[in-house]
């Protein structure tokens, strides 16, 4: 079932109104759907460069305001809506792991875990549950969606076909280190 729903996923990316369904999959998957955008933003910036950063300003706003969704639900309906979204993709186990990281290291989990391929709803709802400051939340939020769909982007648009191979086949290898770099970049802040 999830097989034919990405492959959905990737037919829409073709479709006329495709930035449009773009935004729809970028706020829903930040909340509450199991796929997630780059299924559409890879295609999409492979059939049209010149479009690829405006794709990807797109799956920013859209995540980030999808965000606040999946915010809102962890923070008012935990316990209704957000312990049955995260049970059924089977992540129940992690709201409290993700708790206690927010308890240690604030705000730099939502940085490194809103670049890797953890799926971006759990940081949401978390959040919320967590009462983590909202604007804290929302600033790491575009840096941290942003910073993934526009170096997918220029990646795609700068090196095409290629680069969507080498992204597919090292997606955690990049993820981890683009975390490495924003890690690296708050500790040199912190100590300047």
């Amino acid at each position: 079932m999830l097989r034919a729903l990405y492959d959905r996923i990737i037919a829409l990316s073709a479709h006329p109104r495709a930035p449009t369904l773009l935004g729809v999959v970028s706020f829903a998957e930040s909340s509450v759907f199991p796929i997630p955008p780059d299924a559409m933003l890879v295609p999409m910036c492979l059939a049209r460069p010149e479009r690829a950063y405006g794709y990807a300003l797109i799956c920013t706003v859209a995540s980030v305001l999808g965000g606040l969704l999946g915010y809102a639900i962890g923070a008012l309906f935990f316990e209704a809506v957000a312990l049955p979204v995260l049970s059924a993709y089977g992540h129940a186990d992690a709201l409290a792991t993700f708790t206690g990281w927010f308890e240690r290291w604030g705000a730099a989990v939502i940085l490194i875990k809103g670049l890797t391929p953890i799926p971006y709803k759990i940081v949401t709802i978390a959040s919320g549950a967590a009462h983590f400051s909202l604007v804290v939340f929302f600033v790491c939020s575009v840096i941290t969606r942003g910073a993934r769909f526009f170096l997918l982007a220029f990646l795609l648009r700068r090196y095409g076909p290629p680069a969507r191979e080498f992204i597919e086949r090292r997606l955690n290898l990049i993820a981890g280190l683009t975390a490495l770099a924003v890690i690296g970049g708050f500790l040199a802040l912190r100590f300047v």
